[in-house]
């Protein structure tokens, strides 16, 4: 079985809540710098008020994990929020598994 690259879709909306960045694919080693990108794009553009949508996500690894923290360390110290939405179960179990649940607000 030969390694296929995995592949990570991001599409940024704007809502009266603030930026929702939808995710569909795997987050992983591969895909995680893409998202660290756009949502460090987000920051440093001025958004505050980030939700990140999984309803699309299948796979989630700890790079990915870490992306998500780094960002919501960022728009924390700018009187921001980085929320999750919409995780499958296999999903949410990763955040709950490592006590993630705790930090980022789920829905």
């Amino acid at each position: 079985m030969a390694d296929t690259p995995t592949t990570l879709e991001l599409t940024v909306t704007e809502d009266d809540d603030g930026v929702v960045v939808s995710a569909a694919g795997e987050l992983d080693l591969n895909t995680a710098p893409d998202l660290r990108e756009q949502l460090a794009r987000l920051v440093n553009g001025g958004a505050r008020h980030v939700t990140v949508d999984l309803a699309g996500v299948t796979f989630v690894d700890s790079t990915a994990l870490s992306v998500l923290v780094s960002a919501l360390k960022r728009l924390r110290q700018a009187d921001g929020d980085l929320a999750l939405a919409s995780p499958n179960p296999s999903v949410r179990r990763v955040f709950e598994i490592t006590g993630l649940t705790r930090l980022f607000s789920i829905h």
